[in-house]
């Protein structure tokens, strides 16, 4: 099937790098294509070193920004790049250096996809982190930021928008015509697993899938079913007499399953923002007996720091942290002994390759298969 359009790439400022990784494997994709198709190279745009197209969002000294695209997009197929969770990203306010919050990452991207419209054939959004995306359903007076998102960025004219382990995707039903796809990531965590400690074992009697609250459940369930492992999950008791910052607090964690026992454990979220709860978790399984702890969260927000999660890991609490590289990481996180990168860049270019030839991203989206491969090799004697 032909390219819609030439590519362009805009990583916006919060997400530079992780574009520029998906820029080499797309370049690398190409080249590999051509070699058994190279038709493909009559096609405009279709192979190029870079396909970035240049834009600046720079912020006048009021607060106040502008984003100019440097670079002729007509007929361009776009696809937008935004990490909101980059906090390490500043610009000057009154004199003062002011850090970018979620909310200016994501002014910056209506502006981008303003200065876009009218010219792009077709403009498409990638935000792994979905922008206010834990606020997925209202409870009294609540604002529902996210839900306001999706039907603004439909009504700006963004095509197809794309985002990693949505915390509840039902929030897509808020703009049901527009294209929304929220993306697993169990494939690339289960490798990356396997690539780290190639002699971990999995097994019913061996292994056990935690889900630390209700909210998890379904993702865990996923882990469960397509390993094979037994479930347990935690929900939390809450004391709803009580409201402390728009919440009734957690009184206790009830752990609901078998017994974890001298089993290692992979306990699965969507993501960790302070850390607290996942730690206080571990330490629970770890007083009844449990053995490996393996934390798995699409998106490492380590809003605290990391100073808990060293002192777990020496204390033997947990053994390791998988996390994604679809949002911004410190230096300080992926030299962390216990810390085990998952690369999502391959995969981001493989789904902009298959979305620009109008291709079906159904089978990339569904890791069934492609995890059920894994498990055989890993399960070879001599594998890596």
């Amino acid at each position: 099937m032909p390219a819609l359009g030439p590519i362009g790439l805009i990583g916006l400022k919060g997400a530079r790098e992780f574009s520029n990784c998906v820029n080499d494997y797309l370049v690398r994709r190409r080249a590999e294509y051509l070699e058994t198709a190279p038709e493909a190279e009559d096609s405009i745009g279709f192979l190029r070193d870079d396909y970035h197209i240049p834009v600046n969002t720079f912020r006048f000294s009021s607060g106040e920004g502008k984003a100019v695209i440097e670079n002729t997009i007509r007929g361009h197929d776009l696809y937008l790049l935004c990490d909101v969770t980059n906090y390490t990203v500043t610009y000057n306010l009154r004199g003062f250096e002011n850090r970018m919050s979620p909310d200016d990452h994501y002014q910056d991207l209506k502006r981008v996809i303003l200065a876009a419209s009218g010219k792009a054939r077709r403009i498409n959004v990638i935000m792994p982190y979905l922008y206010e995306g834990r606020q997925h359903r209202r409870n009294a007076r609540e604002s529902l930021d996210c839900a306001n998102m999706l039907v603004e960025l439909n009504n700006l004219g963004v095509s197809n928008f794309i985002t990693f382990d949505a915390h509840d995707d039902r929030v897509a039903n808020a703009a049901p015509t527009s294209g929304f796809e929220n993306v697993p990531i169990t494939y690339q965590v289960l490798k990356a697993l396997f690539n780290r400690l190639p002699d971990f074992n999995i097994s019913t009697e061996n292994t056990m899938v935690v889900s630390p609250d209700e909210g998890a459940i379904y993702r865990t369930m996923y882990y469960a079913s397509i390993l094979g492992l037994p479930l347990g999950t935690f929900y939390k008791r809450r004391d709803y007499t009580v409201m402390k910052n728009g919440r009734n607090p957690i009184i206790a964690h009830e752990f609901l399953g078998d017994s974890v026992e001298g089993k290692d454990l992979l306990v699965i979220d969507d993501m960790i923002s302070s850390g607290e709860s996942m730690i206080e978790l571990s330490r629970t399984l770890k007083e009844r007996g449990a053995g490996k702890i393996f934390c798995i969260a699409t998106f490492g927000l380590f809003t605290d720091g990391l100073d808990q999660f060293n002192q777990a890991y020496e204390d033997g609490i947990i053994n390791n942290v998988l996390c994604t590289n679809l949002i911004y990481r410190s230096p300080e996180l992926l030299a962390a002994p216990w810390y085990i990168d998952v690369n999502m860049a391959k995969f981001v270019a493989l789904l902009i390759d298959a979305m620009n030839h109008n291709a079906s991203i159904s089978t990339l989206i569904d890791p069934t298969v492609k995890i059920n491969k894994l498990l055989e090799r890993h399960s070879q004697p001599g594998s890596d």
